[in-house]
């Protein structure tokens, strides 16, 4: 079992030293993963409703500094040699593929393999609104992003013709060290979310999710990847509690639910090195050490 982590962005991190100092830190404590998510803007006021709160409302102030995942991670993969990097999670509709591509291609370079592309649909309208991309039918907006980016990770001179993206006779380079088979995790836990998976991801991120809860998501990916022709062993499977207190024992029942990573967000954010340091410690002695037991 391996333990990963949201990496926290604060105004504490000005300047990227600290953010270097958790990379190297979580790295050297046995973490598996850091997951760094994205907002290119949040709003004051917003009819959306935030999915993993009783209110619909996000828990956090809407000037919470939310750095760009991918300079963050690149920042962080420089600080690092094994530790795995991933987007928690990108939102790709709001992305045009023939760029995302190329900076997805260029941190899994630059960190000799290590990125995970975590992929999402997006849950808060009015930033859509913002940056002018449409709301509806941004699910297959994301498929086509997709698809269009492992044509440009895996093909010498990459063409894709698709309702949305167009494109022919182009080279994109740097290519990923893994390649088209970069991996990509689909958050989210609906039923549309869980199909994704099954039909063209590589991996599942599930949130704010008890061992339970997260064992019938699994079961109902597993019968969706075989009528797909594809095996449970073909996905990588991560869970994060969230907000869901869990113990030590839980470790347990998310592994025998099939769970490979579980993630925690409960890192606070820093006041200053010494406490970011302290509590790196503190949480992988208490979960890092007994999930490598199992």
């Amino acid at each position: 079992m391996k333990i990963g982590l949201f990496a926290v962005g604060t105004g504490k991190m000005a300047g990227g030293a600290l953010l270097t100092t958790l990379a190297s830190k979580a790295e050297r404590l046995g973490f598996s993963t850091l997951w760094v998510p994205e907002h290119v803007v949040l709003i004051d006021k917003y009819s959306s409703k935030y999915p993993y709160s009783q209110d619909g409302v996000l828990p956090a102030p809407t000037n919470a500094p939310i750095f760009d995942p991918f300079l963050s991670l690149t920042w962080m993969a420089a600080a690092t040699t094994k530790i795995r990097l991933a987007t928690g999670i990108c939102l790709v509709p709001e992305h045009n593929p023939v760029v995302l591509a190329k900076v997805v291609a260029t941190l899994d370079f630059l960190s000799g393999g290590r990125s995970i592309l975590g992929v999402g649909i997006g849950w808060l309208e009015e930033e859509f609104q913002a940056i002018g991309i449409p709301w509806q039918r941004r699910a297959h907006r994301t498929r086509e992003c997709i698809d269009a980016m492992r044509r440009l990770w895996g093909d010498d001179v990459s063409k894709y013709h698709g309702e949305f993206f167009n494109f022919e006779g182009v080279r994109s380079y740097p290519k990923p060290v893994q390649g088209d088979k970069l991996p990509i995790f689909f958050g989210g836990e609906s039923g549309p979310a869980l199909k994704r998976v099954a039909e063209y991801g590589n991996g599942w991120v599930g949130f704010n999710l008890t061992p339970a809860e997260a064992a019938a998501k699994i079961k109902k990916i597993e019968e969706l990847l075989k009528a797909n022709g594809r095996k449970l062993s073909d996905v990588e499977l991560a869970v994060s509690p969230y907000t869901k207190p869990i113990t030590r024992d839980d470790l347990k029942r998310y592994r025998d639910a099939g769970v490979e990573e579980v993630v925690l967000v409960n890192l606070r954010p820093p006041r200053a090195e010494a406490e970011l340091l302290s509590d790196l410690e503190k949480i992988a002695h208490e979960w890092v050490e007994p999930a490598a037991k199992l």
